[in-house]
């Protein structure tokens, strides 16, 4: 992750520290669990990098989710989305056959993919010519992203994220 990507999802997280007026933290501990190796944790990202992707192009040939202000990144990214939960999972079934293992780390990562698209999107847009509106709706959604995983990792209840989301997001 570049400096410009720590500095964006530095801000992101006090933003939602200021707003909520507590410091996020974990909502559990992240030194239990069976520990991932660097090929494991690349592969994770690498399976959620290609459903951004995947995800990305679809909504372009689609336009689904398009609405006024552009697509909504939580229809536009169902399984990328789907994919950070289950990273995230805690507690799962009782007959199921594995115990949970949650991922934070996966998370982070990703969270550091995101906040470097943010920071191509911008430097593409101000060198680009993009005729197609392409980048600034791809700016918008992967920013709102960030923002969603953020709620995910920090498990912002659904007044947490109502207090944030009425303050505004941050433009990236």
């Amino acid at each position: 992750m570049n400096d410009r990507a720590g500095t964006l999802l530095g801000g992101r997280r006090e933003r939602i520290e200021r707003i909520l007026s507590r410091e996020l933290a974990l909502p559990w501990d992240t030194s239990g669990g069976t520990p991932l190796s660097e090929d494991d944790r690349a592969h994770l990202r690498g399976d959620a990098e290609d459903l951004y992707w995947n995800e990305l192009e679809w909504e372009h040939i689609t336009d689904e989710e398009a609405l006024e202000g552009g697509p909504l990144a939580e229809l536009a990214f169902p399984g990328f989305l789907a994919y950070v939960r289950g990273l995230l999972l805690r507690e799962v079934m009782p007959d199921s056959l594995a115990p949970a293992n949650p991922r934070p780390q996966v998370v982070e990562d990703l969270l550091g993919f995101l906040g470097g698209r943010v920071v191509e999107l911008e430097d593409g847009l101000a060198t680009s010519d993009d005729d197609s509106g392409r980048l600034p709706l791809e700016l918008h959604v992967t920013s709102r992203l960030i923002d969603l995983v953020l709620y995910y990792l920090y498990e912002l209840g659904e007044e947490d994220v109502e207090r944030v989301e009425a303050e505004g997001t941050d433009s990236a």
